[in-house]
């Protein structure tokens, strides 16, 4: 089970990154199915295991910090039999998973309440969080127009629209990602979800810098939801992933390279605000 989620999260199977935590999350449960001879060598096999799922996806900061958190925890607290360890391992996944879960809850019903009836949005790229705040939104009797993009070149954004195309309420159309500015003068807002915010730089799927400057010029504002553990003021370095150049083009490039970055860098100034499980939050 962790190799395979490890491979899914290489190959972004997964493409919520809160999603993704938790499924880094309970891999780690496998072990306890394990045999081990040693409290040592099962410990040395969490810190494996855990810096292999960590790997999988140097850029998801939710994923690094679910998975430090548990194996840290367990080897802290030195347990000093092979069950207790275990047992440890058992209650710090169902912690992490737990917190997560709740964070994305909050921070879907805080961005619901401050989506308007009637309004016309824009998203880019599949978050779980935004996903569940228009089902919440919706739910509460408002409706809503959402332009999607299609979030090239992996299209994860015709599985946005596909999904709110079963939520009653919510009108999606799907645009391609050049098309964004076409359309953005007819929106009233645009909403995304988050990798993650290091200090003042959203990073997000590739596609949402350019949404984010033309909506900035334009007069659009820009909302990010996403679990506030995904806000890191230091000690992490985001690592952009830059993948195979077939998702782009599926012959042979001859005579020119292919670039295919999984990710942009978004200034926090080009965002009116961030809405997490503790509330709003907006940048100078």
């Amino acid at each position: 089970m962790i190799d395979e989620t490890a491979r899914e999260i290489r190959e972004m199977q997964t493409h919520s990154s809160s999603v993704v935590a938790i499924k880094a999350s309970r891999a780690l449960a496998e072990l306890l199915d394990r045999e081990f001879a040693t409290v040592d060598e099962y410990l040395r096999s969490l810190e494996h295991n855990g810096t292999a799922l960590r790997r999988a996806n140097p850029s998801h900061a939710s994923l690094q910090n679910a998975v430090w958190e548990i194996v840290g925890d367990v080897v802290a607290a030195e347990p000093e039999t092979i069950a207790a360890a275990k047992g440890l391992t058992d209650e710090r996944i169902e912690a992490v998973v737990s917190r997560i879960k709740a964070g994305t809850r909050r921070a879907a019903r805080n961005g619901a309440d401050r989506l308007a009836d009637g309004a016309t949005l824009l998203t880019h790229d599949y978050s779980s969080t935004v996903l569940s705040a228009l089902e919440r939104a919706a739910a509460d009797g408002k409706r809503i127009e959402v332009l999607v993009t299609e979030a090239r070149p992996r299209y994860i954004g015709r599985k946005t629209a596909r999904a709110l195309a079963d939520v009653d309420g919510v009108e999606p159309t799907l645009i391609t990602d050049a098309a964004a500015g076409h359309h953005l003068e007819g929106c009233d807002r645009v909403v995304v979800g988050m990798t993650c915010i290091v200090g003042r730089t959203l990073y997000n799927r590739v596609g949402t810098f350019p949404i984010a400057a033309a909506a900035d010029r334009l007069g659009v504002p820009v909302t990010v939801l996403g679990a506030e553990s995904k806000l890191v003021a230091d000690g992490f370095v985001f690592e952009n992933e830059f993948r195979a150049g077939s998702e782009v083009i599926a012959e042979p490039a001859e005579g020119f390279a292919v670039s295919n970055p999984a990710y942009d860098a978004t200034p926090v100034a080009l965002l009116e605000e961030v809405i997490t499980d503790d509330g709003v939050r907006t940048f100078d």
